[in-house]
Formats: C-alpha cells, sequence, structure tokens
C-alpha cells in the first residue's frame, strides 16, 4: 500500500504539470468583459490537483497516514479478479458502443454492474439502468444539442427527434 500510494501521488502530480502546462497555452487569467480564458478551468484544475498530490507525498514521507504506515499488498487475489472484471466488461460496453449504441451500451453495463457485482435488486437495477439512458437522452441531445453514436438503433430515435427538435 505504501509504495502504490507513493507511485500514485507522483504519477498525479506529473499529470498535474502536465495539464497546467498545457492550459496555459490558453488564457488562464479573466479576461475583461469576457470571463475566465479558455484554460483557467484546466489549469486551476490541475493546480488543485497538485496541491493535493503534494500533500499526499508530504503525508508519505511523514508517515502520518494509515496508507502510509501499511506494508500490506495493494491488489490481493479477490482485488485483482474484481478490478478484471470491471476492466472486461467496460471494454465489451465500449466495443459495443458502435453496435447498439450509448444508449443500448449504458443500460447493459449499468444491470451487470448493479445486479451482479453490486449485488442490487432487480427493481433497483432496472429503475437505474432504464433511466439513465434516458435522461442521458434528454441531457445531451435535446438540451446540449450534443448527438452520442447510436449504432444499430438509430432509427428508433427519429421520432422523438421529430418531436422534440
Amino acid at each position: 500500500m505504501r509504495r502504490a500510494e507513493f507511485v500514485m501521488a507522483v504519477v498525479m502530480a506529473l499529470f498535474s504539470l502536465y495539464l497546467m502546462w498545457k492550459s496555459a497555452e490558453l488564457p488562464i487569467g479573466w479576461i475583461p468583459d469576457e470571463g475566465p480564458g479558455g484554460g483557467a478551468f484546466p489549469f486551476w484544475l490541475g493546480a488543485g490537483m497538485l496541491v493535493c498530490s503534494l500533500w499526499t507525498l508530504l503525508r508519505w514521507f511523514r508517515r502520518t497516514s494509515d496508507v502510509s504506515r501499511s506494508s500490506e499488498a495493494y491488489f490481493d487475489s479477490r482485488a485483482l479478479t474484481l478490478f478484471l472484471i470491471v476492466g472486461g466488461s467496460l471494454t465489451v460496453m465500449i466495443g459495443s458502443i458502435h453496435l447498439v449504441g450509448v444508449y443500448g451500451a449504458v443500460p447493459l453495463f449499468l444491470a451487470f454492474y448493479m445486479r451482479f457485482l453490486g449485488r442490487h435488486g432487480w427493481p433497483t437495477t432496472g429503475a437505474v439502468a432504464l433511466s439513465t439512458p434516458i435522461v442521458a437522452f434528454f441531457f445531451f441531445e435535446i438540451a446540449l444539442n450534443i448527438t452520442l453514436p447510436k449504432g444499430l438503433t438509430e432509427p428508433l430515435f427519429y421520432p422523438l427527434y421529430d418531436i422534440f427538435l
């Protein structure tokens, strides 16, 4: 655990520095009569991540957290199995987007994850798995006018477009 905390803090600090460097290519300050520059949010997000990473490293060196004093393994066989199951199911979900679209892949993933890994009941699983793509559709497609991939299911959405757009 101790080594994993150190490695992760260093990786996050380096990523934060990179994010700050790249976002500084755009204005990061306040632009009069316009508001924050295009790089402001990612720059200051990176700065906050850097502060947190440095704080984690300080606590690691001082051994003030439970994790920084731990000699336990970061991944045991059960955690590795769970990681592989979740990673595999996410890979299947992402791979199936081109076939059934986001609105088909997401509820299938949620149903698998909630029912078989989270051990939630079917009513809760069904409610979340069915409501999430509906809310996402109205948020992205209707409110923000951002089209998400629909794969072979796209013709099913034409009547909704006729109604709402």
